[in-house]
């Protein structure tokens, strides 16, 4: 059992070990609760055999582990990936206790935590849920009702086109992981059908640069929720755009060309029929006028800053609207075998017993604190940026949240 003046960091991805090292760094005692036997289990178990980075090596601002080698604008793959995590809590030390899961996390009248785990219950001063905000692999309830003939699986559960049973391939969502997992298996020779999200596009590299670093300078990446339309705008698919073959922009109007058959948002099914929602076109065009939006934004930038970047044209196709649109498909007649659900994830919370959260189950806090005195989230998506879910951004709300957590004396005035 811990003493009751320490904190508990639950999970060992980016955002705990960024608090962690926070933590250390003020003389916080604290200890990382991580269900997994190895820190980083996300970028580990939920990744295809081909993954790397989205994003450029330079973001990689893992503490303990940043990115400093000779190609900054390169894409780790997975095993880079997981040796900078261990690298990481090597590094700063981190106090990890392996093996461990998380069953209820239950505030108590005097002060404090009571959290229930596999390996008996803790108590804790603090708690910083650090398990990001994808628990759950989501796949809708009509999912039972298909085909056993049919293999179904989750994109955090496909490897490589090999894995797959002979025949056609639909993938159910169109932002990052979907994309690129469409791409891979057509370029491997399957047919593939693809069913359309709302998510966006942007082109790998845009005036000289890699996408992603005019985003971090531009302060795309340093919007607050404010500025999205509505609350759920946060739970959003990210732009599909590929850090593979040393990074390369995707556009689904290029599936189409290639042959990739678009579909509308997936609406239900039963045995082998699947419904479409007659909404193709949209989603197509909500993707195109995103780059151009996000385009729009680092063109005003480069003009605001007169940085001298040369002009750029990225290519304006429509080969996705050529085709007469399907609403309906008979996956025995269109020879599809397997459906590969890349609609993202739930969260689920509910091992937190205490009223912090809102009518979606997300939790209501200033910055990462909550209501309940003691109780932070870090790693969210938009927790207080767009890049606060990222590696490149969980840092600056990890240091934040530790000053919460610091005793008075050491919180900075």
């Amino acid at each position: 059992m811990t003493q009751s003046d320490t904190t508990i960091i639950i999970g060992g991805g980016q955002a705990g070990l960024a608090t962690s090292y926070y933590l250390t760094q003020q003389g916080t005692p604290h200890v990382i609760l991580e269900k997994a036997p190895y820190v980083g289990s996300a970028w580990r178990d939920q990744r295809w055999d081909s993954f790397t980075l989205v994003t450029p090596n330079h973001t990689f601002q893992l503490p303990g582990a940043v990115y400093a080698g000779d190609a900054p604008e390169g894409f780790l793959n997975n095993a880079e990936i997981a040796a900078r995590f261990e690298q990481s809590a090597a590094a700063i030390g981190a106090p990890l206790q392996f093996g461990v899961e998380v069953s209820g996390v239950d505030p108590q009248p005097a002060g404090g935590f009571r959290v229930r785990t596999s390996s008996g219950e803790f108590a804790a001063a603090n708690v910083v849920m650090a398990t990001g905000l994808f628990q759950r692999p989501k796949a809708p309830p009509y999912a039972q009702a298909l085909s056993g003939s049919v293999t179904q699986l989750h994109s955090s559960q496909y490897r490589n086109p090999a894995q797959l049973p002979p025949g056609g391939v639909l993938v159910v969502g169109s932002s990052q992981s979907g994309a690129q997992i469409a791409e891979e298996l057509y370029k491997s020779g399957r047919r593939v059908c693809l069913a359309l999200g709302s998510a966006g596009r942007a082109p790998r590299r845009y005036r000289g640069r890699d996408i992603f670093t005019w985003l971090l300078e531009s302060g795309f990446m340093d919007r607050t929720t404010d500025q999205l339309p509505s609350p759920r705008a946060k739970f959003s698919g990210n732009p599909h755009v590929s850090g593979a073959q040393g990074g390369h922009t995707l556009n689904l109007h290029q599936f189409a060309r290639d042959g990739v058959q678009l579909l509308g948002r997936l609406q239900g099914g039963d045995g082998t029929h699947l419904h479409f929602a007659p909404n193709r076109n949209e989603m197509l065009a909500r993707s195109d006028a995103f780059e151009q939006n996000v385009l729009a934004f680092i063109d005003a930038y480069i003009a605001r800053r007169g940085i001298d970047a040369p002009p750029d044209s990225p290519p304006l196709l429509d080969d996705g609207l050529a085709h007469a649109e399907i609403t309906d498909l008979e996956m025995d007649a269109a020879g599809i075998r397997t459906m590969i659900w890349a609609a993202g994830y739930s969260f689920d919370f509910n091992i937190v017993h205490a009223p912090v959260f809102d009518a979606d189950g997300y939790p209501v806090h200033q910055g990462g604190a909550t209501a309940v005195p003691g109780l932070y989230f870090v790693g969210l998506p938009w927790l207080t940026k767009y890049k606060s879910g990222l590696i490149v951004g969980v840092s600056e709300d990890a240091a934040r949240v530790a000053a919460m957590i610091a005793p008075p004396a050491l919180r900075p005035l």
